[in-house]
């Protein structure tokens, strides 16, 4: 786990030393290697000071801020023929023995930018990656955009970065989030993209109810046992709703030791139903009540990795920061968690409004338009959280597979054309198929913003500061993030 940069210096001049402080910034405290490669020269350090006296000189670089999660896992970048590699994620499933990076490494025959357009298109997994050749940087990433990556330019620089921060630091003012399923050639000029193109697999014919469930089930399975190996102990952001209970107990089957974590605010409701299904799953369960100091005290550590004011992600990031903190206390490295499922099999409200409104052709469009941007609303505050606190966030639920399993089934076998029904049909079905009892298989689905009461305690604590809520967490955000 980590984070990359990539750099070029449109004046032709040496760019180590911008990549160099585009790592430092990056730098949560958890790195334990810091890397920087031109095509021709690389070096790794374990401390960020050794870098500042680096004698390559090249106006193309990569560098890695590395932190370790497997065994596996090697530091980064990686000579690969006259270029330079830096790989940040994971493919699954995993090649034992082989960080991801060095298995990315023996794809790379030339033209590398065929490569990696192949490895974006068919390749299962959650990542980014930049190439550093003589005239020009390859860079991608995967089709859901599970890991961040962003990019821009100015009148010095075109540059890469897995968090915004990183180009801030070197004048570029407006990051934008490179485009999942994508891959882009950088040089001086500029940038220019390409889209990598579907994975090459047939599609499933339409299905019936049961088919469907069976199905999904089976993906799933594969998918919770793909990520979860090569690790002894997972941790599952866990709310004790539909999605998060699925995806523990699958855990569970595979055969690993599963810790539950519920964070909320204190004496919520849905605490108790939370630990009740944790009984009756047989799993270990944390749960951890907080304060609306403690949201004071956490707010700024959310904005810093968030990187944004948004009030709506800001409700939303600070429990997962909360579970994702205490992941780390209990020296886990990896959790899994349930985004994704309510774009893929029509979740949220507004679906089964639009469907009774307008039909079920508007529906299906909202949620295809809401998984395209999955990446911006939901992924990239998530993992960025986790990552900021040394834990690696694995989403069983974005797969290829997955994902054309729920764009070829009949949007009735995710939500009904009438008010008030149940959501994610085919889910709650798959829930029964595997044992799940009924407080689980017919709970409502409730947004975690709501759930654990941040939503509202943010409310209250921007009204004593006699600010509205975003005006409140600009003005965090601008002394914590900005300065």
């Amino acid at each position: 786990m980590g984070t990359l940069v990539a750099v070029i210096n449109r004046k032709g001049e040496n760019a180590t030393q911008t990549a160099v402080a585009m790592l430092m910034i990056m730098n949560h405290g958890n790195a334990e290697a810091f890397g920087i490669a031109s095509p021709q020269a690389m070096r790794t350090e374990k401390s960020p000071d050794a870098l500042q006296d680096l004698d390559i000189d090249s106006q193309i670089i990569v560098g890695y801020l590395f932190s370790r999660t497997l065994n596996r896992d090697r530091p980064q970048p990686i000579q690969v023929d006259n270029a330079a590699l830096v790989f940040e994620g994971r493919l699954f499933p995993p090649v034992a023995e082989m960080s991801d990076a060095e298995v990315v490494e023996t794809r790379l025959p030339q033209p590398r930018e065929k490569t990696v357009k192949a490895l974006i298109k068919d390749a299962e997994g959650d990542f980014a990656l930049a190439i550093a050749e003589p005239e020009r940087l390859i860079t991608g990433r995967d089709r859901f955009g599970s890991r961040p990556l962003y990019y821009g330019e100015n009148a010095q620089f075109a540059a890469l970065a897995s968090e915004r921060k990183a180009l801030w630091r070197i004048g570029i003012e407006n990051p934008v989030s490179f485009p999942p399923g994508h891959i882009a050639a950088v040089n001086a000029n500029g940038f220019m993209f390409k889209p990598a193109g579907e994975p090459s697999r047939v599609r499933p014919p339409p299905l019936d109810m049961q088919a469907a469930s069976d199905r999904l089930l089976a993906l799933l399975q594969a998918s919770v046992t793909a990520r979860v190996t090569g690790v002894e102990e997972i941790a599952v952001a866990f709310s004790g709703g539909l999605d998060s209970t699925v995806i523990a107990l699958l855990a569970k089957q595979a055969g690993i030791q599963v810790h539950l974590i519920h964070v909320s605010l204190r004496n919520r409701p849905e605490t108790n139903h939370a630990k009740q299904t944790a009984q009756q799953l047989k799993l270990l369960i944390d749960i951890d009540e907080y304060t609306a100091e403690d949201i004071e005290q956490t707010l700024p550590h959310v904005l810093w990795a968030i990187e944004e004011a948004n009030p709506i992600k800001t409700s939303i990031g600070i429990p997962i920061y909360w579970a994702a903190e205490k992941a780390a206390e209990m020296k886990l490295k990896v959790m899994l968690a349930g985004q994704g499922a309510d774009e893929l099999f029509g979740g949220y409200k507004r679906y089964v409004d639009t469907y009774l409104r307008f039909g079920i052709k508007r529906a299906t469009q909202m949620m295809q338009a809401d998984i395209g941007q999955l990446h911006e609303t939901n992924l990239e505050r998530d993992v960025k959280i986790c990552a900021s606190c040394g834990i690696e966030l694995r989403l069983p639920f974005l797969t290829h597979a997955i994902a054309e399993l729920a764009a070829s089934m009949p949007i009735e076998l995710k939500i009904q054309q009438k008010p008030n029904t149940l959501r994610k049909l085919v889910l709650r079905l798959v829930a029964e198929k595997i044992g799940l009892p009924k407080q689980v298989t017919s709970r409502p689905k409730k947004a975690i913003q709501y759930t654990t009461g941040t939503e509202k305690a943010l409310r209250k604590l921007a009204k004593t500061k006699q600010l509205t809520v975003r005006e409140y967490l600009q003005k965090v955000f601008e002394s914590t993030c900005r300065r």
